[in-house]
């Protein structure tokens, strides 16, 4: 007997550890004269992939049983391939699980009546007792074994699964080249907002710091690229934190990045001197601040103490090693618009290297779906079911948020113009007002976010000086320069950007500089260890730019008496943001005005 489980993922880097449990639990409980019989396998696709291909792909692996994984992202594309392969195949039995069917299983069985089971809660146990009841008769449809729903009739609940029985199903890694790793050193989560899948599950359940602390060593021994740790909230258990954080800290392979979902208010002086002696970019945390409304974080069943994360934070990003992602959610009640500016700009204040401006969406099986119409929530009906107006927040509002969440998106968490915006946030009442304005701006002329054959980044630049130019025109030559550095701070580019100053002038004191380094390593010592650079590779990996204005450390831009010189070394990169570093070199002397 073939199983095939199987998973649509929104991008190739992802993976769903869903089936892959499913898989190792099977293998690891089933008998051996079991085993022999199976034969338990795994296909992931992406959202990208049309679904003839999926359907195609799927026939040629002639599953007896096809399982899916189904959540609000794939769950469209699910179908399409299930009616299709019902057609082709109308004896495949079919089973489902995962969050988009465990809420409502009597209607998907109504609409799907080919489907066989689905399984609802926690999958393991429940797919290791439908494995063994298909070797013991497969032609008869399942009883309503517990955790699953057939047309039969539902099964009781299962109880939640011990942590430490589940087998470890990253053995082998070759199947996750190039893509994120996912782990769960915990399932359920302490508390119960009201938009959240996880305040379903009431229990926590903590896998052993003993058997975590093994398998992050796996990771750093395979030296795995990233590991997210897929925790609801990482330390909501504060010793189980420390503990896991301890060693990731002392075990550092100087590769493994390691993401954790945090509440940043839990943060005690323990917790916070730990991550600031981190090495830089050997974790990165993501916390959910949603909103800075009290009134809404109560109606949502969030408790938040505002002002100890606003101060967690700050001194984490003081610290400069762990970078932040912090969330916003739009459309979540007694917010309206300009209490969603103000939660945005009390986010913004913090700085966080990311800022995810999400909207609300109407999961099934929520307290927010229970509330929905009470809210006056008008939400799509089709996955991910997103909130399109509230009673509070109307429809041309939320369409502006969404086209002002593009231009955070590709101004601000792209990190690409981060001296450029900072600068041009001083002509706005508000950091929202910028990015609100963009996105009009953007309307207003036709643009979209990709320009058609146009590299995206160098046309994005192109707009945003024409927004300039628009905005604070008579600046225009400080803007061009902060562009410029921004540019050379990402990329070595080798085409000369449009806006960039004209570096004809200073070719052969260019030239003189390289030169002079090539000999002295002065600059850039780290390069006379790599076989000795000489001028002309050392040009070849590093950028030099020269400069009329100074950002100061006040965050004023000031036209300098000479020129800066500045070179942008790739090979040393910060860990946090991506930028290169910096070398200034600062020459006082005058040149005529030349073409910018």
């Amino acid at each position: 007997m073939n199983i095939l489980l199987t998973a649509i993922n929104a991008k190739y880097i992802h993976s769903n550890p869903g089936i892959y449990a499913l898989k190792a639990y099977a293998d690891t409980f089933l008998r051996e004269e079991d085993r022999r019989a199976l034969h338990i396998a795994t296909a992931e696709y992406t959202i990208h992939h049309r679904s003839d291909r999926i359907v195609a792909d799927i026939y040629r692996k002639k599953p007896d049983i096809l399982a899916f994984s189904c959540y609000i992202w794939n769950w469209s594309l699910i179908q399409e391939v299930l009616e299709d392969l019902h057609s082709l195949c109308p004896e495949l039995t079919v089973w489902l699980g995962g969050p988009e069917v465990s809420y409502d299983p009597d209607r998907v069985l109504k609409q799907y009546p080919f489907v066989s089971c689905i399984i609802v809660g926690e999958g393991e146990e429940t797919f290791l007792a439908l494995c063994g009841q298909y070797l013991q008769n497969r032609d008869v449809l399942p009883l309503p074994l517990p955790g699953c729903v057939t047309p039969q009739g539902r099964g009781a609940d299962r109880a939640p699964i011990e942590m430490d029985r589940l087998p470890f199903y990253y053995e082998d890694l070759t199947d996750f080249k190039h893509r994120i790793i996912y782990y769960e050193s915990s399932r359920g989560c302490p508390y119960r907002c009201s938009y959240c899948l996880s305040s379903i599950d009431k229990s926590l359940r903590l896998r052993s710091t003993e058997l975590v602390k093994k398998e992050v060593q796996y990771f750093l021994d395979e030296s795995v690229k990233q590991v997210k740790f897929v925790d609801r909230t990482f330390n909501c258990n504060r010793s189980h934190a420390l503990e896991v954080w301890r060693y990731i800290r002392e075990h550092d392979n100087g590769i493994t990045n390691f993401h954790f979902e945090i509440s940043a208010d839990l943060l005690g002086e323990e917790e916070l001197e730990l991550l600031c002696t981190m090495r830089p970019g050997l974790v990165q945390l993501e916390i959910g601040v949603q909103s800075v409304h009290s009134h809404t974080l109560r109606e949502i069943r969030r408790s938040t103490r505002m002002d100890r994360l606003r101060a967690n934070v700050l001194r984490l990003m003081a610290g400069g090693n762990v970078h932040l992602h912090l969330d916003l959610i739009a459309g979540l009640p007694y917010e309206d618009y300009q209490g969603f500016i103000h939660s945005f700009n009390s986010v913004y204040a913090m700085r966080p290297h990311r800022l995810q401006l999400g909207f609300l969406k109407i999961l099934k099986g929520t307290y927010m779906q229970e509330m929905a119409e009470e809210y006056g929530m008008i939400y799509s009906r089709r996955p991910p079911y997103q909130v399109m107006a509230t009673r509070w927040l109307p429809y041309e509002r939320m369409l502006r948020l969404m086209q002002t969440e593009e231009m955070v998106e590709l101004y601000y968490n792209s990190g690409q113009f981060a001296y450029t915006v900072a600068m041009l946030e001083k002509c706005f009442d508000s950091p929202f007002r910028l990015y609100e304005a963009l996105a009009e701006f953007y309307e207003r002329k036709g643009y979209g976010i990709n320009g058609n054959n146009h590299p995206a980044r160098m046309y994005r630049y192109r707009i945003l000086l024409e927004f300039i130019r628009e905005r604070d025109g008579d600046r225009e030559e400080m803007y061009r320069e902060l562009l410029t550095f921004d540019l050379y701070l990402r990329e070595n580019m080798k085409t000369r950007p449009e806006f960039a100053p004209d570096l004809t002038p200073f070719r052969e004191e260019i030239k003189q500089i390289y030169d002079q380094e090539a000999k002295s390593h002065t600059l850039l010592p780290a390069y006379e260890t790599y076989n000795a650079y000489n001028a002309r590779q050392l040009a070849g990996v590093t950028h030099l730019e020269v400069f009329r204005y100074c950002v100061t450390k006040k965050g004023n831009c000031e036209k300098l008496p000479g020129f800066l010189f500045a070179i942008f070394d790739y090979n040393e990169r910060d860990r946090i943001t991506g930028d290169a570093g910096v070398i200034p070199i600062y020459h006082q002397q005058e040149r005529e005005a030349h073409t910018r």
